[in-house]
């Protein structure tokens, strides 16, 4: 028997309109969060970056591929990495081949960061099957100046961080075995996005997110957020090639 409020149609016609008042609401919040987002000052970008890619070194400005618009997702692939990408990051990465294909039309190109080398980052590319252009910041302080990973004495003095490493949960331990780094060294990468722009010969920085900001793979963020019952307390992910033959099997 379902532990559920069960009523009629008409009592749930009642609540779904309440509700939609209140997803109205969100949308809106979210249109003006948009809005606010796209009137950040531009920052021009002084330093001169230089990445390694599948087609060689490329400069930041060479990797918008003529378009004015970059946006770049930062995988959690750290050289210290043994055992491949975060898995939920690697969730996320398994949505971004087609839309990089559809932004590109839109003068967007999109495009994915890790500070593994890049041999690595090919290998796992093909390992996923993934489509998108996977750039190497291995060896940059590109990542360290914008935000997108942590040097150990920028760790050092986050309170957060150092308490997850003190008493860090099982889940996030399991983590550590399945990306095959120390926890330390794993959490010093984040998660997160960078936009840039390119206008009259110059590149600007335009904005930057990291975890908390509900980036993770839409099954996640959006699918099972409409679904009558809700995910796992725990935010644990698996590779699409290592789930548990148990996560298959239905449950009453």
């Amino acid at each position: 028997m379902s532990s559920h409020t069960t009523g009629t149609r008409e009592e749930w016609q009642a609540a779904r309109e309440e509700l939609a008042n209140l997803e109205a609401e969100h949308a809106q919040l979210g249109e003006r969060v948009t809005e606010q987002r796209r009137e950040l000052p531009w920052v021009p970008v002084e330093r001169e970056y230089v990445f390694d890619t599948e087609d060689g070194k490329k400069t930041l400005e060479e990797l918008f591929e003529g378009r004015s618009q970059l946006l770049a997702y930062n995988i959690m692939f750290g050289p210290d990495y043994s055992r491949g990408a975060c898995p939920g990051c690697t969730s996320l990465g398994d949505e971004f081949s087609m839309p990089h294909l559809h932004m590109g039309h839109r003068d967007v190109t999109l495009i994915c960061f890790s500070r593994a080398p890049i041999d690595r980052l090919i290998a796992y590319k093909q390992r996923m099957g993934w489509e998108f252009p996977y750039v190497s910041t291995y060896g940059s302080e590109f990542p360290f100046d914008f935000g997108l990973a942590l040097t150990p004495e920028q760790a050092q003095q986050i309170p957060e961080l150092q308490g997850i490493l003190a008493d860090p949960p099982v889940w996030m331990t399991e983590w550590s075995e399945q990306v095959g780094a120390k926890l330390e060294d794993g959490l010093r990468e984040m998660p997160g996005y960078v936009a840039f722009a390119r206008e009259d010969g110059r590149v600007y920085h335009t904005y930057t997110v990291t975890a908390p900001d509900p980036f993770v793979s839409p099954f996640f963020s959006f699918l099972l957020k409409r679904t009558p019952k809700p995910g796992p307390a725990e935010p644990r992910s698996w590779r699409k090639d290592e789930y548990p033959e148990s996560s298959r099997s239905a449950r009453a």
